[in-house]
């Protein structure tokens, strides 16, 4: 089945999905990302990546006689033009040395064909660094996490457990508290913990994170 991604610019209205759903349905399309996107100036989209066994013509045809679904189009996926991604939290000083590291590597390998994104987002505070550790697993495409800061433990550190128990990598700069001793990688230098963050998730690097596991540079 091949991949596909779509547009719909639809009215804010019950009934809207299930709509959407019932012709997708009708299709055999699997859906394998869905969000809904609100616009303050004008209608809100939903936006779907599928895979379908058939030409998407017909169906974004059907999907725009859906009641309230007034435009369909194709547009290439967020995984495409986006990529992987890489997030990176905690204190501001820290996050933008690691940004430094991470964004020149991700354009090294991106040149090569690579799709490597980096997201930051400055916090402080046990209790708001812990819930954003945990939230990072919901949010698409993420594969790996990175903690900077001076000193982080309690429960971030079980935070760290729990979303490493789901898959995600996690590099932490080498700091106070009990961070380092859960995450699978520790670096000291911020920009040098970018760069091994791009590396660890680039189909073009040669650089295996697991053989690099409770390993400290």
């Amino acid at each position: 089945m091949a991949a596909y991604a779509l547009a719909a610019d639809v009215a804010n209205q019950p009934g809207i999905l299930y709509g959407i759903a019932k012709v997708l349905t009708e299709h055999h399309a699997n859906i394998t990302y869905i969000d809904l996107i609100h616009h303050p100036d004008r209608e809100p989209q939903v936006y779907l990546e599928l895979s379908l066994d058939e030409d998407p013509d017909p169906l974004c045809a059907e999907l725009e006689a859906v009641p309230g679904v007034s435009h369909v189009q194709l547009t290439p996926s967020f995984s495409k033009i986006y990529g992987k991604r890489i997030v990176i939290m905690g204190g501001g000083a820290q996050v933008g040395q690691v940004a430094l590291g991470a964004i020149t590597e991700a354009d090294r390998h991106n040149i090569r064909g690579e799709r490597i994104s980096v997201d930051t987002i400055p916090l402080v505070g046990e209790e708001s660094l812990a819930s954003a550790v945990r939230a990072v697993v919901r949010l698409p495409r993420v594969r790996l996490l990175v903690l900077a800061g001076s000193i982080m433990g309690g429960d971030i550190s079980k935070a760290v457990e729990e979303v490493r128990a789901k898959g995600l990598i996690v590099i932490s700069l080498n700091m106070a508290g009990s961070v380092p001793d859960v995450a699978d990688l520790v670096v000291s230098d911020p920009v040098q913990a970018g760069v091994m963050a791009v590396m660890a998730i680039a189909d073009t690097a040669k650089f295996d994170i697991v053989r690099q596991q409770k390993r400290r540079y």
